[in-house]
């Protein structure tokens, strides 16, 4: 079921300790094998997130995507908030090798709109990430849904007005942990979905967050058995996607797919969701517990 999804393959990335030691060691080869996995287990687009170590040298990072375009074909997403970096990416990346796909620019924040100028460097589909909002000269985080609603619009009309198409445009609504979630920023993501998918003023956008973080923190099974984190992922999908979520920023070989009424994890994510602080805090404790 996961071809209805465009899936960002997330894994060239040092939050993941494998990879990390990839970045460590400089292993190109290593790192283009991790490329070819995910383009092979249906990636669309890869994020790639040199980290620290493409932050100080901006030859390894450039060095990254090189090796990564001569061993796959699929788009590149650079994700970094240091322009410097991802001036490097964008020169440096090779849309031939990509059969002519404009890269994306993972992401773009209301507090740093001066990202927008990087589109003069070449043709670029983006990521917005309608997570913090600018208020009073400072960035501050959204807890509510329509704070991230509001911070989608004001950024899709900036890029309006730099004549981006919205089929160009990704809004992150940002998913948080539900081990921690007492604000229900959960179900915020969702509210925010629900909107920004029925918004005639944002037709076309597509919508995307990171769904490995809706698991973190969590022990590895379910009170059922049933692998957690992936479990809660694919009940996510199974609320979000029919309102509008079409982008997974997430690792492509897992099976991502609906979860029916009736499953365990399923029927605790919905009484998560109905519920605040500590109360949804014990709901989540459910899923783990024998």
């Amino acid at each position: 079921m996961s071809k209805q999804w465009t899936i960002i393959g997330e894994r060239i990335n040092p939050g993941f300790k494998s990879t990390r030691a990839l970045f460590e060691t400089k292993d190109i080869a290593g790192i283009q094998a991790l490329a070819v996995k995910q383009a092979e287990a249906g990636a669309r687009y890869l994020n790639v997130n040199t980290g620290m170590a493409g932050e100080k040298d901006h030859g390894f990072a450039r060095a990254v995507v090189e090796g990564i375009q001569r061993v796959v074909t699929v788009p590149l997403s650079f994700d970094s908030a240091s322009v410097a970096l991802q001036t490097v990416y964008l020169s440096t990346y090779d849309a031939d090798r990509a059969g002519g796909a404009k890269p994306m620019i993972n992401s773009i924040a209301e507090t740093h709109l001066g990202m927008l100028e990087l589109l003069a460097i070449r043709p670029c589909r983006i990521i917005i990430m309608a997570s913090e909002r600018l208020e009073n000269g400072a960035g501050r985080r959204n807890t509510k849904a329509d704070e991230v609603v509001a911070v989608a619009r004001r950024m899709v009309e900036h890029t309006d007005r730099a004549s981006i198409p919205h089929e160009d445009i990704v809004i992150d609504v940002s998913i948080s942990a539900m081990a921690a979630d007492s604000e229900g920023l959960t179900r915020m993501a969702l509210d925010a979905i629900r909107v920004i998918g029925s918004d005639p003023g944002l037709k076309g956008v597509h919508i995307t967050g990171g769904l490995s973080n809706i698991g973190q923190q969590l022990p590895a099974k379910a009170a059922n058995g049933a692998d957690l984190k992936h479990a809660l992922e694919c009940a996510f999908l199974t609320l979000a996607t029919p309102l509008g979520f079409d982008t997974i920023l997430g690792t492509p070989w897992k099976d991502y797919r609906f979860l029916p009424d009736d499953d365990y994890v399923m029927g605790v994510f919905r009484d998560v969701l109905d519920r605040s602080g500590l109360d949804a805090l014990r709901q989540v404790r459910r899923l783990y517990r024998a």
